[in-house]
């Protein structure tokens, strides 16, 4: 097999994390959060209209928070690579020597001999310097660069798509609206672990496990403590 039917055969899927790791935290957060905010208002003892009323104010609110909340933080991690970016051209341009043999010594590290790692040093500066500083130095390559905003949209997106489903199931009244809310919970939550292991490489059973596990211990504790407040007061 020669060297391109094997590059053709590999698919990596690690440029898939940014954007997959905030669509997985969205959607899960907006069924577990959601399905626990209306199931705690539901133990409580509240009227339907009260128990979607919360759920719809919860889908909302959710997807808004997720947004400012991944905007804010990726934000601040591309500021922090910006900010590196910008010292490695100063240091290009007044240290143009030293950053040269800063590369050999990286790829000198990474098991070139002393002169072949000078040499793909020189090669690499005399096609884009402050790429291969950025790429080999700083370890920033452009695919995984931070994304404020496709983190941003995504989160929100997927939060609301999760947010729906325990959503619907809280329209039922009586008994079998919590039985509901439960069923449709654990089906999307197992229906997100497999998905996001999937597409993320992942074995897909420990994922699965993992979501329902946490699932089940957010639902009853939130029913748990919606019940006893509605006691009380």
């Amino acid at each position: 097999m020669d060297s391109g039917a094997i590059a053709e055969a590999e698919h990596h899927l690690s440029h898939r994390a940014g954007w997959l790791r905030a669509a997985v935290l969205g959607a899960n957060d907006g069924i577990l959060s959601t399905s626990s905010l209306v199931l705690g208002v539901a133990g409580s003892g509240a009227s339907s209209s009260a128990v979607v009323t919360a759920g719809v104010a919860g889908l909302v609110g959710g997807a808004l928070s997720m947004a400012a909340g991944e905007y804010v933080s990726v934000s601040s991690q591309r500021d922090t690579e910006n900010a590196d970016v910008r010292l490695e051209q100063r240091e290009l341009a007044t240290d143009p020597d030293g950053e040269l043999r800063e590369l050999a010594v990286i790829y000198e590290a990474r098991g070139l001999s002393p002169a072949l790692a000078v040499e793909v040093a020189e090669a690499l500066t005399a096609r884009d310097a402050l790429g291969a500083h950025i790429r080999d130095e700083l370890g920033l390559e452009e695919q995984r660069r931070a994304r404020p905003l496709q983190a941003a949209w995504s989160s929100a997106a997927s939060f609301s798509a999760g947010a729906a489903l325990p959503l619907l199931a809280a329209g039922l009244g009586g008994g079998a609206r919590t039985v509901a809310i439960v069923a449709v919970t654990l089906l999307a939550l197992a229906a997100l672990g497999t998905t996001g292991a999937r597409l993320g490489g992942a074995p897909v059973r420990p994922a699965t496990v993992r979501v329902l596990t946490w699932g089940v211990a957010a639902m009853a504790a939130t029913y748990a403590i919606g019940a006893l407040v509605g006691t009380a007061v």
